[in-house]
């Protein structure tokens, strides 16, 4: 196992458990890499029931995976009004969607190419 599917797999692993400390639901990891020209290797996309359940995922994530693997994500986006915050860690991209908004994307349709592994729903 190289170093790189290594690291993906511990970063997915503590992004899950960041998610899940604060009851994210629906999680689903969508696998890109067999997808020609994909922006990274995985998106990550789970839900939260209200702007601050999702404002509380995203601060989960980044605390779990800080203290677990001294990473930080290198771009967060949406954290303002916390509809939809997008966290890109590079390989992996998490998506925390209000359900709604979640819907209205249908970021598993888009990449409808992907391998999708629902995790919890």
């Amino acid at each position: 196992m190289t170093t790189k599917v290594k690291n993906n797999d511990l970063l997915i692993a503590n992004i899950i458990e960041g998610i899940d400390n604060v009851k994210g639901e629906d999680i689903t990891i969508l696998d890109l890499r067999d997808i020609e020209n994909a922006v990274c290797d995985y998106f990550i996309i789970a839900n939260g029931n209200s702007n601050t359940q999702v404002s509380a995922i995203a601060s989960s994530i980044q605390k779990v995976v800080s203290k677990a693997i001294q990473d930080k994500p290198w771009h967060v986006e949406g954290a303002e009004v916390a509809e939809w915050i997008l966290m890109d860690y590079i390989n992996v991209v998490v998506h925390i969607f209000q359900k709604p908004v979640r819907q209205r994307y249908d970021i598993e349709g888009l990449w409808g190419d992907a391998k999708e592994i629902i995790l919890k729903k």
